[in-house]
């Protein structure tokens, strides 16, 4: 890179970058985990417990923190698909149950926002749709992080929320699903051909945050795969144009992986594995009521903290999954 050359041919260059980033998600972090080990390893044995009890057990809590990085670190390790490093479109959906499943979709899109905030990641909302009376019936994210696809796919699937409504008024227990779809964001090195016959762009107006000038003009974008029936949507950019841009890139992103998941589930099926959760299935339970308790039904792993879950606290989850399914 360092090479007075290296601009010659951008599309190259371009792929060095990727790849040199690609390289510093492990080395960097690995560098700072072993500085900080090394500091604590050092420091500790000088330490005089009854006189420096403070010290101490920061640096106790510094060798926490410490196996927590390294722990995060093991479990990126098993992220070794092609697809895993990708940022990605994380979309959900409120199942059958109106309000209360709305409402649901709107708990699950704050928790995973939450969720993908403490990782620094960031965070775009590309389409939103309202409930009728609360919550939302759906919403698309793109979340973009180191290893954010790798993550982010062990949520794939439907979730199941059983709780005393505040839409009742008889207070009764009612149970409400929604689901999560995830797909990885595809570059300019992976070619999907999408032909113009196959496709049908409908605009609309856009509704939600954005002032007066959403009112005005038909810049919201949604596009229809006739072949697969596939229907993405974008209200996120100002323009129509860019809107479709974005439409076109969910597009194929979700083409790309559609493909995808048919070879590696054909391969599976050659090779014999039988470890693939079908899309559709209920993977997590979050219970509010007559107990509190969270449980993963692939893993069955589980917290009987559930307002710590629904701030954001999944990393537990996702580390069994992918500790007992891979990457």
């Amino acid at each position: 890179m360092g090479e007075v050359t290296f601009w010659s041919d951008p599309s190259k260059a371009e792929k060095v970058i990727e790849e040199a980033n690609q390289l510093k998600n492990w080395v960097v972090p690995y560098k700072e985990l072993s500085e900080r080990f090394d500091n604590v390893k050092t420091l500790l044995p000088e330490v005089d417990v009854e006189k420096e009890p403070e010290f101490f057990q920061e640096l106790l809590q510094e060798l926490s923190k410490v196996e927590k990085l390294l722990e995060e670190l093991e479990v990126r390790k098993m992220l070794s698909g092609e697809l895993d490093q990708k940022d990605c479109y994380f979309s959900i959906n409120a199942g059958a149950g109106g309000t209360e499943a709305c409402d649901w979709a709107l708990m699950l899109s704050r928790m995973y926002q939450r969720w993908a905030g403490r990782k620094g990641w960031k965070i775009e909302t590309l389409d939103t749709v309202d409930g009728e009376v609360a919550g939302i019936k759906s919403i698309t994210l793109k979340i973009s992080g180191p290893f954010a696809y790798g993550f982010c796919k062990a949520e794939k699937g439907v979730h199941r929320l059983v709780r005393i409504s505040p839409f009742d008024s008889n207070a009764k227990r009612h149970t409400s699903f929604a689901s999560v779809d995830v797909v990885p964001e595809i570059g300019e090195d992976i070619q999907v051909e999408i032909r113009s016959e196959e496709i049908r762009i409908d605009t609309y107006r856009a509704s939600g945050a954005g002032g007066q000038h959403v009112n005005k003009t038909d810049s919201a974008v949604r596009i229809t795969h006739l072949p697969t029936g596939i229907v993405v949507s974008c209200q996120s950019e100002r323009s129509q144009l860019q809107n479709k841009e974005t439409c076109l890139k969910l597009l194929k992103a979700k083409l790309y992986e559609r493909e995808y998941m048919a070879l590696k589930s054909k391969m599976e099926e050659i090779g014999g594995e039988k470890r693939e959760i079908a899309w559709g299935s209920q993977i997590r339970s979050y219970v509010f009521q007559p107990y509190t308790l969270v449980k993963d039904a692939r893993t069955k792993y589980e917290m009987g903290n559930i307002q710590a879950v629904m701030d954001g606290d999944l990393d537990g989850f996702i580390y069994a999954y992918l500790k007992e399914f891979g990457g």
